[in-house]
């Protein structure tokens, strides 16, 4: 059940502690799209999120990586004007692979932001690198989506019983 607990929790992209990764070592950032950066129905990206992934990258790579199809992935990443990996097929270890080998990352130097267990937390974990969950910032999923949120809950329930992870209690 390890593989489920994040290092890190946060309410959202916006109350992530980014002066302590830097401190830590990471140098890139694999920042999950749909209900992280935005909200699954939506492909519009505010003023907001644009400031603050340019105030981002100047501390960091910043790589969207995604489960969803190329087109939406790289509309959003063209308009803030970062790199994408889409279809990237987290959990499995093959998108952060190919993420280590591209860009010649050490599993030190990335981390992972998403809001699910069950494809971000787990498959970063699993690839060994810092993985950062925050809460979805809606409550509109795609079909298989649902299905992942289902055992999602399920697992919480699982680790909040063994007193290794519980909803709503953020950490660093």
């Amino acid at each position: 059940m390890e593989k489920y607990v994040p290092d890190i929790y946060q309410k959202s992209i916006y109350t992530i502690d980014y002066d302590k990764l830097v401190n830590s070592g990471i140098k890139c950032l694999l920042i999950d799209l749909d209900n992280t950066l935005v909200p699954s129905n939506t492909i519009i990206v505010n003023d907001k999120l644009r400031k603050f992934i340019n105030k981002l990258q100047k501390k960091f790579k910043i790589i969207i990586f995604s489960n969803a199809f190329n087109k939406r992935v790289k509309k959003i990443a063209d308009e803030l004007g970062v790199d994408y990996q889409a279809f990237a097929c987290k959990p499995w270890a093959y998108g952060f692979n190919k993420i280590k080998r591209k860009y010649r990352y050490k599993e030190g130097e990335i981390a992972i932001i998403g809001d699910q267990l069950q494809t971000d937390v787990y498959g970063g974990n699993k690839a060994g690198i810092v993985t950062i969950l925050v809460n979805p910032l809606s409550t509109g999923d795609a079909f298989f989506t649902k299905i992942n949120r289902y055992i999602e809950k399920r697992k919480m329930n699982k680790l909040y019983r063994k007193g290794m992870f519980t909803k709503g209690r953020y950490y660093e």
